[in-house]
C-alpha cells in the first residue's frame, strides 16, 4: 500500500497489513481468540487454508471454550422426545447417554479435528451435563481441562459428581492426576461472561455473584452463596483440598475441625462449606482463626475461585486472583454467624469478643439492656444490628404500629404504608368534594352541571320511547 506524504514527489511505500498478519502475531491471537465463540473461530478457520492453518494448527486457540452460547450443546427436550423413544428399543442406550448427547456430540466434532486436547478452560453453565460426562472430562487423558464450569446445569447427579471428585484425589492415584484444578459449580453463573465486575445491589440486599461491584469474597460482603451446601459436600472439599480448588471454602470458624482456633468454643460440626464473607469483626477487627488474603505464599487451591471464568489464561493463579490487593475477608457458615451478625451492614461479632445470650432471656429484657446485639424485626431484612434496627424500622404516628421503611412500599418516616395511604386518599376526597371559591372554579362548576343536565335529558329521550312500551304494556 502506497501513502502519498507531505512531499507530492516522494512516495512511502509500506508493507501490506491485513487480519492474517495481525493474527500470526501469537500474542494477538491469546488475547483475541477467547473473545470469539466457538463458532465463530471455526468460521474463521473456513475463509481460507491460510486463516484454517491459523486456527487448526496454532496452540491455545481453542484454550477457552464457552459452550453455554453454543446452540448445538443444547438440550431441546422438544426435539428429543421422538428421539427417546426411538431409542428404547436399543437396549444400550442409557439416560446418561440421551442427556448427555448435544455435548457429546459436540465433543466428538472437537476430537475428529484435534482440537479437544487444546481446550484448558471449558465453561458449561446452564446445559444438560449428567456426573459421567464429568467423570470422562476430569479423568480420561484426552481430556486436558484445567478449569472447569458447571454451575446451573440440569440433570447432574451431584452425589455421582462428589464420587467422582473423591476417587480423582484419592491418595493413591496416578503422578500428575487429576488435570482438573479448579471447578466452579456452586455460585451463580455470570449474565455477561466477558465482564469480571458485576453491579452494585440495594443497600441492605445479599450479595450474589454476578450483581455486586469488585471480586466476590474480597469486596462484596455477606451472603456470597446462595444455594446451601450439604454437609457432603463439605466432605469433599476436605478430599480435595490442596488438589482442586471451589468457588467456595470450608469454613473457618473455631467450632470445626480444620479451624486453626479449634477448641476455643464448644465443637459443632466437623466441617461445614462457607456461604458467607465477612470483613474483620467490629470489636476486634480481626477473628480467633484470621484473616484470608491473597499473597505471593497462600495456597492457590485454598482460596475461593473468583468469578468469572478467567479468558486469558487457565491457571489456577489467574482464577484466584482478585483485582483489588490488600483485601481480606473471613468465610463462615451460616451456623457460625448465627446471633452475631447483622445481615443489612454485614457487621459482626467473633467469638472472642460477644457470647450471645441464653435463649431463657426475655426478648423485652434482651432489647432494653442491649445483651443481644442483633434482633430480628423485620422478616425481609433479617437479623439487624440496633443502629440499623433504629434506621429502618419506624413508629407509625397514626396508628402507633411499627413498620419497616424499606420494605413497606408507599411508607414515609412517620407514617405507615396503610396511614400514608389513607390520608392522601383523604386529602383527595376533601378536594374533591370542596366547594368552589374562585370565579374559575365557579364557572367550571357551571358548566360541568349544564353537560351533566344536557346528558341526562339526552338519555330520558332516548329511554322514553322503551319506557312508555312498558307502560302500555303494564296497564294492559
Amino acid at each position: 500500500m502506497s501513502i502519498v506524504t507531505h512531499d507530492p514527489t516522494e512516495r512511502d511505500t509500506r508493507p501490506n497489513t491485513n487480519l492474517l498478519s495481525l493474527l500470526t502475531n501469537h500474542l494477538v491471537l491469546q488475547h483475541t481468540a477467547p473473545h470469539l465463540t466457538a463458532r465463530d473461530r471455526l468460521a474463521l478457520g473456513a475463509t481460507s487454508n491460510d486463516f484454517r492453518h491459523l486456527v487448526h494448527h496454532s496452540p491455545g486457540v481453542f484454550r477457552h471454550l464457552d459452550l453455554s452460547v453454543v446452540k448445538a450443546a443444547k438440550l431441546d427436550l422438544s426435539h428429543s422426545g421422538e428421539a427417546w423413544r426411538n431409542d428404547q428399543d436399543d437396549e444400550n442406550v442409557t439416560e446418561d447417554d440421551f442427556y448427555s448427547r448435544p455435548l457429546r456430540g459436540v465433543f466428538a466434532t472437537l476430537q475428529r479435528r484435534d482440537l479437544l486436547s487444546d481446550v484448558q478452560t471449558l465453561v458449561l453453565d446452564g446445559l444438560s451435563v449428567t456426573a459421567e460426562l464429568c467423570n470422562e472430562i476430569i479423568t480420561n487423558p484426552a481430556y486436558n481441562v484445567r478449569i472447569l464450569s458447571v454451575r446451573g446445569v440440569k440433570n447432574l447427579n451431584e452425589r455421582g459428581l462428589r464420587g467422582v471428585l473423591k476417587y480423582a484425589c484419592r491418595p493413591s492415584r496416578p503422578a500428575g492426576t487429576p488435570k482438573l484444578k479448579g471447578l466452579y459449580i456452586f455460585t451463580e453463573p455470570s449474565r455477561d461472561s466477558l465482564s469480571k465486575k458485576p453491579a452494585t445491589p440495594a443497600h441492605g440486599e445479599e450479595a450474589s455473584s454476578g450483581a455486586a461491584s469488585g471480586d466476590l469474597w474480597y469486596d462484596v460482603k455477606g451472603r456470597v452463596v446462595q444455594r446451601d451446601i450439604s454437609a457432603e459436600w463439605a466432605n469433599t472439599l476436605i478430599d480435595c483440598q490442596g488438589i482442586i480448588a471451589f468457588d467456595a471454602v470450608l469454613c473457618t470458624g473455631p467450632c470445626h475441625l480444620n479451624s486453626t482456633a479449634t477448641g476455643t468454643v464448644p465443637a459443632g460440626n466437623p466441617w461445614a462449606a462457607a456461604t458467607v464473607a465477612l470483613p474483620g469483626c467490629r470489636g476486634c477487627g480481626s477473628a480467633p482463626e484470621g484473616l484470608t488474603s491473597f499473597h505471593s505464599a497462600a495456597d492457590k487451591s485454598q482460596l475461593p475461585l473468583l468469578p468469572d471464568v478467567p479468558l486469558l489464561s487457565s491457571s489456577l493463579r489467574a482464577a484466584t486472583f482478585p483485582t483489588s490487593t490488600g483485601m481480606s475477608f473471613v468465610a463462615r457458615c451460616s451456623a457460625c454467624v448465627q446471633d452475631r451478625h447483622c445481615a443489612t451492614c454485614n457487621v459482626w461479632w467473633c467469638e472472642a469478643c460477644y457470647t450471645p445470650p441464653q435463649s431463657g432471656l426475655s426478648a423485652v429484657a434482651d432489647f432494653e439492656y442491649g445483651a443481644r446485639k442483633v434482633h430480628r424485626s423485620c422478616l425481609e431484612c433479617g437479623y439487624g444490628c440496633n443502629d440499623c434496627i433504629s434506621r429502618t424500622q419506624k413508629c407509625c404516628t397514626g396508628c402507633g404500629g411499627g413498620y419497616c421503611i424499606t420494605h413497606n412500599e408507599g411508607s414515609t418516616s412517620t407514617l405507615c404504608d396503610w396511614c400514608s395511604t389513607r390520608k392522601r386518599r383523604a386529602a383527595a376526597s376533601r378536594r374533591q368534594h370542596s366547594p368552589p371559591t374562585t370565579k374559575s372554579q365557579l364557572a367550571w362548576a357551571t358548566w360541568m352541571r349544564t353537560q351533566n343536565s344536557i346528558g341526562e335529558q339526552r338519555a330520558r329521550e332516548r329511554s322514553f320511547p322503551r319506557e312508555a312500551l312498558r307502560c302500555l304494556a303494564a296497564r294492559s
